[in-house]
C-alpha cells in the first residue's frame, strides 16, 4: 500500500526482455534497498528481486508492460519512486494500491502563477471513478481533481510537487499511468451487487432506504 507521495526520482538503467515480460533495472537513492520489498515505480507496484549497489532489479509481466507506461520507457528515463507505507507512518496523499487502471495523455497545460494547471484525457472506462475534488494517482503522484469535462480532467500542480516530481517537465502528448481512487471502485461494486441480500442494487427512488439496509447488514 502506498500514499502517492513521491519520495525520490529513479532512473531506468537497463531493460532486459524475458519472453513477453521484462526485467527492469532502476537506479534508486533509497538506503537501504531491501530484497523483496515493494516499490511503486511511476505508480506501478514492483517487487525488488535483486540488488546491485544502488540499483534494484524487478520483473514486469507482459500485462504490466502492455497496460502501463513502463513498456515504452527509454533507458535513462526518470521514474517516480515510493516505498510501501510503514505501519504508524503519517498518512499523506490517499490510499494507493500500485495497481494501474489505465493510461492518461496530457492534452493541455497552462501556467497558474507559480503553479501549473494540467489537463489529461483519460480512458472512458475510468470516467465513472473520477469526480471533482476527488483523488487520483498519475505516475504514482497523489493529486486532487479540480474539474472534469467530458473525457478530460484538470488538476493543479503546486510548486513543491513540481520540484519533487517530473510533472514540471511534462509536455503535451506525454502519457501517465492512472490509478483511480480505490474507494470509488468499492462503491461501484456495492451499487452493482446482485442477489438475495440487503446489498441488492436500489431503484432510483430507493437509494436512501437501500443504504440504510446496507448499514444494518454490516456492509457499510
Amino acid at each position: 500500500m502506498f500514499t502517492g507521495l513521491v519520495e525520490a526520482l529513479g532512473v531506468l538503467v537497463a531493460k532486459e526482455r524475458r519472453g513477453p515480460g521484462a526485467r527492469l533495472s532502476i537506479r534508486c537513492p533509497f538506503d537501504p534497498i531491501v530484497m523483496g520489498e515493494s516499490i511503486a515505480c511511476d505508480g506501478v507496484c514492483l517487487t525488488v528481486d535483486a540488488i546491485e549497489g544502488q540499483v534494484f532489479v524487478a520483473d514486469a509481466s507482459a500485462e504490466t508492460l502492455a497496460r502501463t507506461t513502463l513498456g515504452s520507457l527509454a533507458i535513462g528515463a526518470e521514474i517516480h519512486l515510493e516505498r510501501a507505507l510503514a505501519l504508524g507512518q503519517r498518512f499523506g496523499g490517499h490510499i494507493v494500491s500500485g495497481h494501474v487502471d489505465g493510461v492518461a495523455e496530457l492534452v493541455r497545460l497552462e501556467p497558474l502563477g507559480e503553479a501549473m494547471r494540467l489537463h489529461f484525457k483519460v480512458p472512458a472506462s475510468l470516467l465513472p471513478y473520477v469526480t471533482e475534488k476527488g483523488s487520483i494517482t498519475l505516475a504514482g503522484v497523489s493529486l486532487t481533481v479540480n474539474g472534469v469535462a467530458e473525457d478530460v480532467l484538470s488538476l493543479v500542480v503546486v510548486p513543491r510537487t513540481q520540484k519533487w516530481t517530473k510533472l514540471a517537465k511534462a509536455r503535451v502528448g506525454d502519457r501517465f499511468n492512472v490509478e483511480v481512487d480505490v474507494l470509488a471502485r468499492y462503491v461501484e461494486r456495492l451499487l452493482h451487487h446482485r442477489g438475495n441480500s440487503p446489498a441488492e442494487a436500489p431503484s432510483e427512488s430507493g437509494d436512501e432506504a437501500w443504504l440504510t439496509r446496507l448499514g444494518k447488514a454490516g456492509y457499510l
